[in-house]
């Protein structure tokens, strides 16, 4: 089973929770094992990081980032928290896989340049979770 570390935007806008659940539900249903499923929650306090330190945030998420097998980022909403868990990923050389809405965002430099990320954009969901399906089967 597939160890997945999921990134979404939390603390930089919440507009795609929608997504970002769904797309953890597809993984999941495909056989893999997604670490940080609570980014696709609604409201995040329900796992309970409101009462958790910044310190502790951190270090469960990069404990999850050096476990898992690889990492898909859904980056159309700007996170500095997510631009530095794949920066953290790549060192760690793991694959990362990194979506965006084309018709909403423009991929930072520092991602787009990167030869080492693998860039999915997408213009619709049907392509994105089609691409999905593709990662999950390798």
């Amino acid at each position: 089973m597939k160890k997945v570390y999921f990134a979404g935007s939390i603390r930089g806008g919440r507009q795609d929770a929608a997504l970002y659940a769904e797309m953890i539900s597809f993984l999941e249903n495909h056989g893999c094992r997604v670490l940080t499923e609570h980014v696709g929650l609604e409201s995040l306090q329900a796992e309970g990081e409101r009462t958790m330190t910044e310190e502790e945030i951190f270090n469960r998420d990069m404990a999850w980032l050096t476990q898992c097998d690889l990492v898909v980022a859904e980056c159309t909403t700007p996170s500095h928290g997510v631009g530095y868990e794949l920066g953290r990923a790549r060192d760690m050389e793991k694959p990362v896989h990194i979506f965006y809405d084309l018709s909403r965002s423009r991929l930072s430099a520092m991602l787009a340049g990167d030869c080492r990320f693998i860039l999915h954009p997408y213009t619709d969901h049907t392509e994105l979770f089609a691409v999905l399906a593709r990662i999950v089967a390798e």
